[in-house]
């Protein structure tokens, strides 16, 4: 799936119950998969692993009824987190309509585990990963090493612009590094088409490129807005959600300048788009402003 917002999902077929590797972002897409999979199998989900707890990846996951949550701590302690702010009824989206008749809630993980897990299902061994400090604290990829099959959650965007709203960058890169020297040849992604090593390196290229052109406006003490105005990438311009570099050059700064934490910080992300928009503004009439609407929308999402 290429649209903003929309995750991928995986299912793994066990001779008594599948295993779903991540919950959807709402209604419409989860019981599409649950739907599939089951006409496919003739099997129901047991069990579902949460790659991280952004809300376009637990959304659905009440749909899954009887199904165990599994995820990292942080992920846990992260979705507990959204309880109190959450909606009792769903609303339509843009990525599909919602089952307006069934309340809305929260499934919070009822197994946690902090580092790598293997288990076996049927004769699959599959291998749960901690990405170490990535796109979140608590991201967790699925590895099936006979098959050569990574589900890598949001640790990869395939020819879609990261989000770095809770990450870490340069610790990002390593871990994308890291997967390079593995044994695999398929990649499901967390946003964007299946691919490979080849894709994965090219997102961390992504990383690389804007945190050169970052690192040249920080030094020369610019602002996070201003500097994003500035900066191009190249083939990188032409990926989907290009507005979402405004984010990621200020998890460049806060890493840089000792501020970093888990959280996504609103507020900075807020005044750079503000500082953003005036620059462009300032160019050209015709230049596309970004909504602050869109940013703070961003911080709860992929």
């Amino acid at each position: 799936m290429t649209a903003a917002g929309v995750s991928n999902l995986g299912m793994i077929a066990g001779p008594d119950f599948l295993w779903a590797i991540d919950g959807s972002q709402g209604p419409a897409p989860a019981k599409a998969f649950i739907a599939a999979s089951k006409q496919a199998t003739g099997k129901d989900f047991g069990r579902l692993l949460l790659t991280h707890h952004h809300g376009d990846h637990i959304g659905g996951l009440q749909f899954f009824r009887h199904a165990e949550v599994w995820s990292h701590p942080y992920c846990r302690d992260e979705v507990l987190k959204t309880v109190p702010a959450t909606p009792k009824m769903w609303t339509p989206t843009p990525n599909g309509p919602a089952d307006i008749s069934e309340p809305r809630k929260v499934v919070v993980p009822m197994l946690t585990f902090k580092d790598n897990l293997t288990v076996l299902v049927g004769d699959i061994e599959v291998r749960f990963l901690w990405a170490g400090t990535c796109h979140t604290w608590g991201d967790m990829m699925a590895y099936l090493p006979k098959q050569k099959i990574l589900f890598a959650g949001d640790v990869g965007f395939f020819w879609v612009a990261p989000y770095a709203n809770n990450s870490y960058i340069s610790k990002w890169i390593d871990t994308c590094d890291q997967i390079a020297g593995w044994d695999v040849d398929i990649i499901v992604p967390g946003h964007g088409p299946i691919g490979g090593k080849k894709e994965l390196a090219d997102m961390a290229d992504y990383f690389r490129v804007l945190g050169v052109e970052t690192r040249k406006r920080y030094d020369k003490k610019l602002s996070p807005g201003v500097a994003a105005a500035e900066i191009r990438l190249g083939k990188f311009d032409n990926w989907i959600g290009p507005e979402r570099l405004i984010m990621d050059v200020v998890r460049w700064y806060e890493e840089w300048d000792g501020t970093l934490t888990p959280d996504y910080n609103a507020a900075a992300v807020r005044g750079a788009t503000v500082e953003y928009n005036q620059v462009k503004a300032g160019e050209s009439k015709s230049a596309e402003l970004i909504p602050l609407s869109r940013m703070e929308a961003l911080g709860h999402g992929c």
